[in-house]
């Protein structure tokens, strides 16, 4: 193991390499890919990552924000981006950074069709994001006469692509509802391209979707949480390699007699003799209050060790009592031996909440 010396997060961009290669072993050949990038790339580096899979061959990007978007031009990457939560207050910024908008209601529509025009763009491409059941952004199946009427004439812009987003298609339990989502966007996008002279690319899939419902991947499949490691079930996750391993180390050992408290408010009481060790790290770096008091663990000489107490905003302190370990010895939080996913259950949470919370004032080290 590398001795690091502070908390950092490592990027291993090797990791990503692989689990591009993997996903794409899901779909068609000719199949475009499309890599989720979103809040830091899940909480990794957005730009490290988006230059790595501008290398690896993916044919598009996507970011929630426009400021995002903004930030990836700003390094370089040329890819097309795509803008998922478009927000007419970006739309400006939007055309001048070459960001595609998903345009997710009438409204919204609307509006960018404007801006376009004042600006005057032609064949803009902007995306049309459909509600297939997710319910949460887009459009309707009954909205789709007011979108034909609205580009007739519009030369401002041209649709790039028509995607919905499917809401549970990690759950095998759920699949009547996915293959219902599924249906219904074949409808709608079946609808649109009949009245269109031009065929927009057409997708659907999300990781699990790519994993579960290839036959649905149209002409792109999206992938985010894949990406980094996580296939959202165990067989799949044992064919990933997580992208992200948070170390650090400890900072000062501790002997605590019996009946002496640690941390904030003596949440922990000990009734032995214990040995802790105190880590930089805590809830202003990502580590949330809900791992304290046992809940979650790290691992120090390949040896878990639990974290006691509250956790505070820049600390957390573990038992190391039998592990035999120093003052400035290694400590990993989660990694590929041992998975962001299981610290994130054991606080009820998710892999997506834990991974996507890491501070950014925790260094970031690259592997490739």
């Amino acid at each position: 193991m590398t001795k690091v010396g502070e908390t950092v997060l490592e990027i291993d961009l090797r990791s990503l390499e692989h689990n591009y290669h993997y996903l794409r072993t899901k779909i068609n050949q000719d199949t475009k890919f499309l890599g989720v990038v979103k809040a830091f790339a899940y909480g990794s580096d957005s730009i490290a990552i988006a230059k790595k899979l501008e290398s690896l061959g993916a044919d598009y990007l996507a970011v929630a924000y426009t400021s995002e978007g903004i930030a990836l031009r700003n390094a370089g990457i040329e890819l097309p981006i795509l803008v998922l939560h478009a927000q007419e207050v970006s739309f400006t910024k939007m055309i001048e950074n070459c960001l595609e908008p998903s345009l997710y209601s009438k409204s919204i529509f609307s509006s960018f069709l404007k801006i376009a025009k004042e600006l005057g763009q032609r064949d803009y491409p902007v995306h049309l994001k459909f509600n297939t059941g997710l319910n949460r952004l887009g459009l309707g199946e009954r909205d789709m006469d007011f979108i034909i009427r609205s580009l007739e004439g519009a030369d401002q812009v041209k649709i790039s692509s028509l995607f919905s987003h499917l809401a549970a298609s990690e759950d095998i339990n759920e699949k009547d509802f996915t293959c219902s989502q599924i249906s219904q966007f074949e409808k709608i996008s079946s609808a649109i391209i009949s009245k269109l002279k031009y065929s927009p690319t057409r997708h659907m899939l999300n990781t699990s979707g790519i994993i579960n419902y290839p036959e649905a991947q149209y002409d792109m499949v999206r992938s985010g949480i894949g990406l980094y490691g996580y296939g959202n079930e165990a067989s799949e996750d044992e064919k990933l390699i997580p992208v992200a391993t948070l170390k650090t180390i400890i900072s000062q050992i501790h002997k605590i007699a019996p009946h002496e408290s640690v941390g904030y408010n003596r949440a922990f009481i000990s009734n032995t003799s214990k040995v802790t060790a105190t880590l930089p790290l805590g809830h202003a770096d990502g580590i949330g209050r809900q791992y304290g008091n046992r809940i979650g663990k790290v691992y120090i000489q390949g040896k878990p060790a639990p974290i006691i107490g509250n956790v505070c905003m820049d600390m957390i302190m573990v038992d190391i009592t039998g592990i035999d370990c120093k003052e400035g010895d290694e400590v990993i939080v989660f990694g590929p031996d041992h998975s962001a996913e299981n610290l994130a259950s054991s606080a009820k949470t998710i892999t997506y909440e834990l991974l996507t919370g890491i501070s950014q004032r925790v260094k970031r080290l690259y592997i490739d």
